[in-house]
């Protein structure tokens, strides 16, 4: 049994960790709306951008000549999956659920006998794979000293991939995050950024009509390029709502269990406390009636 002074500290440690929870519920709070507004805005950008190039795409005469970024190379033999995660931990299931969707992409290419290549954006990405995966992973990017989400970072990691895809080193891309939904619910995607894939956007912009010049191709070698560090950038927007409101939901979680177990612990201190003292007064009484 623990001695009093044992649970006493341990009751001052629990509630040590109870304020440093509760400080950073409300911190994560704090950041949480200006993510989640970033992330709302950024959404009808990119989908808009998405349905112009597929309308682009529609236009374009020679399909054998399209820019490889929109058709791809012809083949499914390689895949570059680029799985991004935080630099920070302490935010619940944000970043296990993330690598679960991967994962399981991963077994699906494996198992096709395909060729997988792995880029992790975020260390806690990289920390989960690298067990079992590493060998596949071609580079780890990692923007722990940025303090705010920007299109600079989405636009070296774009960047990275283009230049791959130029040096033939994969077919496919697909990038792996989550989608904000509220504070409870992130939901895990998987995203083929090339070749672009067009199956549901084409049924919504089927309807839109655009004249466009000059010619689609010129437009489409500018715009494609622009439209992966987007939909990265979209992407990390949408990380970073989630992880807020992941990391808020744990620290709750976390600040109600840390106050669940200093009930727990004074109740078992006060018990301990009050039996020493029956002790010594027991002792006491015996002491006085045996003289």
């Amino acid at each position: 049994m623990a001695s009093l002074d044992d649970l006493k500290k341990r009751i001052s440690s629990v509630k040590s960790t109870q304020k440093i929870t509760k400080a950073m519920k409300m911190v994560a709070a704090a950041k949480l709306r200006r993510a989640q507004e970033n992330a709302e805005k950024g959404r009808p950008y990119s989908e808009k951008m998405n349905n112009i190039i597929l309308n682009l795409s529609s236009g374009i005469s020679d399909k054998e000549n399209a820019p490889k970024l929109l058709t791809g190379t012809g083949e499914e033999k390689t895949h570059l999956c680029v799985v991004m995660t935080s630099d920070r931990g302490l935010c619940g299931g944000f970043n296990t659920n993330i690598i679960k969707k991967a994962k399981q992409y991963f077994q699906k290419i494996l198992k096709e006998n395909k060729i997988l290549k792995i880029i992790t954006v975020g260390s806690k990405g990289y920390d989960q794979l690298k067990r079992q995966y590493k060998e596949n992973i071609i580079e780890k990017i990692s923007f722990k000293d940025s303090k705010n989400i920007n299109y600079f970072d989405a636009d070296k990691v774009g960047k990275i991939i283009i230049d791959r895809f130029e040096k033939k080193e994969f077919d496919v891309c697909t990038i792996f995050y989550n989608q904000f939904k509220n504070v409870i619910t992130q939901i895990p995607q998987e995203q083929q950024i090339i070749p672009l894939k067009t199956n549901e956007e084409k049924e919504a912009s089927s309807n839109d009509s655009y004249e466009f010049e000059p010619e689609e191709d010129e437009i489409l070698s500018n715009l494609l390029p622009k439209n992966i560090s987007t939909q990265i950038f979209k992407a990390m927007l949408e990380n970073s709502a989630s992880e807020q409101g992941s990391r808020m939901s744990a620290m709750d979680n976390a600040t109600r269990n840390a106050g669940e177990m200093v009930d727990k612990l004074t109740i078992q201190y006060n018990r301990s406390r009050q039996a020493a003292i029956t002790k010594e007064l027991i002792e006491i009484i015996s002491g006085a009636e045996s003289l």
